[in-house]
């Protein structure tokens, strides 16, 4: 699987940053990758501000894939804020949480996330959901034009 478009991965806590990382890896997902550790960082990156100022703002991720228990600005409002700005609001955005609220599976579906995996416990399952992810994200899926202006 192989494209120049980035996955954006917004995860805070490193083990299970390093174990995407694996599971992407051992999938054969080549795109380049950007770890946003939370929920600023994300929003820098995807509004080119901050550390990212100086980035083409138009080059969007293939896909974002969204912890939702971070620090300083949550997963579920890092989504409110994609799906509230024109540039940003078809970006497909797969919620990737250990969380096994309810309230976070509605809310998440509530403010346009594409999809809500929960994270598996167990390393062999979790590289399949990961397997299965790319080969449909990112090989399957068409995603919409980026419409707007950024």
């Amino acid at each position: 699987m192989s494209n120049d478009r980035v996955i954006l991965l917004v995860e805070d806590n490193p083990k299970d940053e390093a174990l995407t990382l694996r599971a992407l890896k051992k999938s054969n997902v080549m795109n380049p990758i950007v770890v946003a550790r939370d929920g600023v960082e994300a929003l820098d990156y995807l509004f080119a501000r901050g550390a990212h100022a100086n980035r083409d703002r138009t080059a969007m991720p293939q896909i974002i894939l969204l912890d939702l228990k971070l620090p300083k600005v949550d997963g579920l409002e890092v989504l409110k804020a994609l799906r509230s700005d024109e540039f940003t609001k078809l970006l497909p955005v797969v919620v990737l949480t250990s969380s096994v609220e309810e309230q976070d599976l509605i809310r998440s579906y509530s403010l346009g996330a594409s999809s809500y995996v929960r994270k598996p416990v167990d390393f062999v399952q979790f590289i399949e959901a990961v397997r299965q992810l790319g080969l449909y994200w990112l090989i399957l899926n068409e995603t919409a034009p980026v419409t707007g202006k950024p």
